[in-house]
């Protein structure tokens, strides 16, 4: 009778970490975990031309990547825009929204903002008229503005970021709320740090390169 191959029994080996795919093959346990989804906020700098707006929505949304709000405005550059887009996806789908976004031609900067960034929205709230001193006191709480006041409606603003912004929206609802309309939020880095690195090279730039006045000759005489 044989002796068999050498070595433990298969029960006494050790059995390493990680799970199996359904053909067999070993899945990396960094690879294969759960990445639960985040809230990111993304600013893009990008060339102030037509069409750019719908290039960078259709891009996202191609891919299926869910937005929870999309804002575009310009900055101190009259040939650039900024576009702040706020996605909830998990980790390695904001990475691929990033790298996809650097590859369209407008885009010149993208960067993920931290969450100590200075996040704003508005909102514009029309609701029933008939408690128009409760509704004051409600708009006055928030730091609102009342922008129209009738008798039977009245329409208010409020801005601040998204927590605010949702609190004040509660707070309304006991009036009845009529329309509303939001603007998502836009936001830009806190204290000297720069939103984009674009915008802080151009500013180095501008630093760096001599003025007008330094370059004239002096026409002065004597």
């Amino acid at each position: 009778m044989s002796q068999g191959l050498s070595g433990p029994r298969p029960e006494a080996r050790e059995m390493p970490d990680g799970q199996r795919s359904k053909h067999g093959i070993r899945i990396d346990p960094q690879t294969g975990a759960r990445h639960e989804p985040e809230r990111t906020v993304i600013s893009a700098l990008v060339k102030h031309e037509p069409g750019v707006l719908s290039k960078v929505s259709g891009l996202v949304s191609r891919r299926q990547f869910n937005i929870e709000s999309l804002t575009v405005g310009p900055t101190t550059n009259p040939e650039s825009a900024r576009i702040t887009l706020v996605i909830e996806e998990p980790d390695p789908g904001v990475r691929q929204v990033k790298r996809q976004l650097k590859k369209l031609m407008p885009v010149i900067s993208v960067r993920e903002l931290g969450d100590d960034a200075i996040r704003r929205e508005l909102v514009v709230l029309k609701v029933h008229g008939d408690e128009p001193d409760k509704v004051h006191a409600i708009t006055q709480m928030y730091d609102g503005l009342t922008l129209d006041a009738g008798p039977r409606t009245i329409t208010v603003e409020i801005t601040g970021d998204e927590q605010k912004i949702n609190d004040a929206i509660d707070a309304f609802q006991q009036f009845g709320i009529r329309e509303l309309a939001r603007t998502g939020q836009t936001a830009l880095a806190r204290g000297e740090e720069w939103t984009t690195h674009a915008e802080e090279e151009r500013y180095e730039r501008a630093c760096t390169e001599p003025s007008s006045n330094d370059t004239e000759p002096n026409t002065d005489t004597k």
